[in-house]
């Protein structure tokens, strides 16, 4: 098996299977339960759901979630796989009553394919073409009625049209520490190894708020202290681990560093175009905007302005680098300027 299998092996044992195990967005999972025994007691398929934030926060999981609390079959695909009509045709005509549909990224479906898709999510129903030319003609098919489930880390790319036709719409936030110790402690005795309170606590300081990211820098953390021979994982060996993995006590690791060093040392701290910050970085933009920022905005090292992005002081002290003298002046004047 390869190291790769594993890891992934890994992540989703590490994943909650029903809701009453799923830790953190509390309000939405409560109103889910509910929108979910509804459903139940109408012998109806869910509404379709779009969740939204960045990577990381349990959206695959939430949608697996909801397959089996409805004891429905799970069918999931990623859009920019969904090239042609016929891919999502092929998986829709497959689809038994109430299946869970999954589009993980659906900002990036194709055009033709989005609008396919709203029949389907609306009537239930699908046009396909047959044959081409003057001699071509359309047919529809009626499709059993489905729960789509859609997930994006860019909400605002979506169409007008596709957006409202999502009955259940949420934003998933970003994990407190109390919560990820919750999930930390959850997946050690998963993996069958202790921790210390302190340590957990620790180590969901490092975890950005996402629990994808704290079960990842757990199982890093786990490799030290088995070496060393270790049943349990101590605050000691979380500090040597992460100064290994080079993540610091927040949660930023080299790249995060490297960008906000580019926007202080050959930007003066900004502002600078996201464009121009990626190519300094040999990073896509898409990487910037879904990976790097999100965190880094809600810590407050990072802001968006009118003229591009800004360094906080917050920035300037945590790297050790000295705030210029108009730093205050130049701030207020970058938000009041208009693009």
């Amino acid at each position: 098996m390869s190291e790769d299998k594993r890891e992934d092996d890994f992540d989703i044992a590490l994943r909650p299977r029903a809701l009453h195990d799923f830790i953190g967005q509390k309000t939405f999972v409560e109103n889910l339960e509910i929108y979910i025994s509804a459903a139940k007691k109408r012998n109806e398929p869910l509404d379709h759901i779009l969740l939204s934030g960045p990577p990381g926060l349990g959206k695959t999981t939430l949608s697996n979630i909801v397959s089996k609390e409805m004891g429905v079959d799970f069918r999931g695909t990623s859009a920019p796989v969904l090239t042609k009509v016929g891919d999502l045709a092929a998986i829709l005509t497959d689809m038994k009553r109430g299946d869970v549909f999954f589009i993980d990224e659906i900002h990036r479906l194709n055009k033709s394919v989005e609008e396919v898709l709203y029949s389907a999510m609306e009537d239930f129903s699908i046009d396909i073409i047959i044959g081409q030319g003057p001699a071509a003609k359309t047919l529809k098919v009626d499709i059993e009625p489905f729960t789509l489930v859609g997930a994006t880390t860019r909400s605002g790319l979506l169409s007008a049209p596709l957006l409202a036709r999502f009955g259940i719409n949420e934003k998933l936030d970003f994990y407190n520490n109390e919560e990820l110790f919750k999930i930390i402690k959850r997946a050690a005795s998963i993996l069958k190894i202790g921790i210390d309170e302190d340590a957990g606590m620790f180590l969901a300081g490092c975890s950005r708020g996402t629990p994808r990211r704290a079960n990842s820098i757990l199982r890093r953390v786990r490799d030290f202290a088995q070496v060393k021979g270790k049943s349990t994982i101590t605050l000691d060996i979380v500090k040597e681990a992460l100064e290994r993995l080079g993540i610091d006590n927040l949660g930023l690791n080299k790249n995060d560093k490297k960008l906000l060093e580019v926007v202080i040392k050959h930007y003066g701290g900004g502002p600078v175009g996201c464009k121009t910050l990626a190519i300094s970085l040999g990073e896509e933009v898409d990487t910037i905007e879904d990976v790097y920022e999100p965190y880094l905005i809600q810590i407050g090292f990072l802001q968006r302005t009118p003229r591009g992005r800004v360094a906080t002081v917050k920035a300037y002290e945590h790297l050790g680098f000295d705030i210029p003298l108009n730093f205050q002046d130049r701030e207020a004047n970058l938000f009041s300027s208009q693009e």
